[in-house]
């Protein structure tokens, strides 16, 4: 069971939308976000848009600049 308020990411383009939505409603432009965590604007522009090949490290400095915990659970095995 997952805390309320959690959001199920399954791809990069989930990622994105997660990042964006959180980023206006902190009011951040991408100018500004890109200054909070030391990456380009245009890293930041492919992210929310769901680029697959994004570095994992750069995206953790995001979601960290945005407050954003990474929190994974195994999905449940159903069985054979």
């Amino acid at each position: 069971m997952q805390p309320p308020g959690s959001v199920n990411i399954r791809d990069a383009k989930a990622l994105g939308q997660l990042i964006r939505r959180t980023r206006k409603q902190q009011g951040l432009t991408l100018e500004t976000l890109a200054g909070l965590c030391g990456l380009s604007i245009r890293f930041l522009s492919e992210l929310e848009n769901g680029r697959d090949s994004c570095g994992f490290g750069r995206i953790m400095m995001v979601l960290d600049a945005l407050g954003i915990d990474l929190v994974a659970y195994p999905t449940e095995e159903t069985p054979s």
